[in-house]
């Protein structure tokens, strides 16, 4: 399947995937996927980066391949590792004339053995995959220079093997919540896309467009008083991925309204943070009552 020829057509198409893409974004990606670049995508967590991935993946057909970055991460645990067991397994069937062969040798390091990793299975998936290298701030400095080299040819070497190339790329989104500044390399080579927080009116057509069974009334109503919980000092202030979270969890107790109880109840499923939940337990009201009065 090929990707739309326009900027509407690609947004379109998200849409109909359940994801709201605006126009920036939306060229951002059609340039980058036309172009085989890869498309960086930062913002504050929570605002809809890995899922755009997803929706990518899941509406034009395409494998989605993910790579969670992490501290200590290294090149094996992304591109290929041995199978140990198999091959320890496999010279305790061979007699010990066998296994001391050159050719009982060969096999133990041949395909049947070889683990894929996330990158590997990108590169021999090609345009047949989407590959999410996710949070690449948490990984080190090293392995960002190595996926750098791997993100420009799209092909490793495997010694035992030989070299293995994607005919053509993956489709390659890779996110970050700015935990550390990325290379200036690394920027170089993608296309860049901030993606923040969305404005009221976006937000509620986002919770509708996931939730579309949400009452209007009470989703309206969630989204005004997440607006107002932003502007708090917070730790961890909360993305649309907790605005859809506070509307499923008031619609699965049957909340009609958010009242100031219902919202004591379910505050949870917006504020992840011990100290944020204490600030906003004693504002909590005063928020309620704002949001009622902006959604009414």
């Amino acid at each position: 399947m090929e990707y739309p020829q326009t900027v509407a057509e690609l947004a379109e198409k998200l849409r109909q995937g359940g994801y709201l893409a605006d126009r920036g974004l939306a060229t951002s990606l059609l340039v980058g996927l036309s172009l085989h670049r890869p498309v960086l995508l930062e913002g504050e967590v929570g605002v809809g980066k890995t899922e755009l991935a997803k929706a990518l993946a899941a509406v034009f057909g395409r494998t989605l391949i993910r790579l969670q970055c992490y501290e200590g991460i290294d090149t094996n645990q992304a591109l290929y590792e041995w199978d140990y067991a198999r091959q320890m397994l496999q010279i305790r069937a061979l007699s010990e004339r066998d296994a001391a062969s050159d050719q009982a040798v060969d096999k133990l390091f041949g395909p049947k053995f070889l683990l894929e990793r996330p990158l590997l299975a990108a590169i021999r998936a090609g345009d047949q995959a989407v590959l999410l290298i996710d949070e690449i701030d948490r990984a080190d400095d090293e392995f960002e220079a190595f996926l750098l080299e791997v993100l420009s040819d799209f092909q490793i070497s495997i010694p035992e093997i030989g070299t293995i190339a994607a005919t053509t790329p993956p489709a390659v989104i890779l996110t970050s919540n700015r935990t550390r500044e990325l290379h200036d390399a690394l920027r170089r080579r993608c296309l860049y896309h901030w993606i923040g927080y969305p404005s009221a009116e976006r937000e509620l057509e986002i919770v509708l467009t996931r939730e579309p069974a949400a009452a209007l009334a009470l989703s309206r109503k969630v989204v005004a008083a997440v607006h107002r919980l932003r502007e708090l000092d917070l730790v961890k202030p909360p993305g649309v991925a907790e605005t859809i979270d506070w509307v499923r969890s008031l619609e699965f107790l049957g909340e009609s309204d958010l009242s100031a109880g219902a919202a004591t109840d379910t505050v949870g499923a917006v504020i992840k943070d011990r100290d944020d939940l204490e600030l906003v337990r004693e504002q909590l009201e005063e928020i309620i009552s704002g949001a009622r009065a902006a959604g009414a």
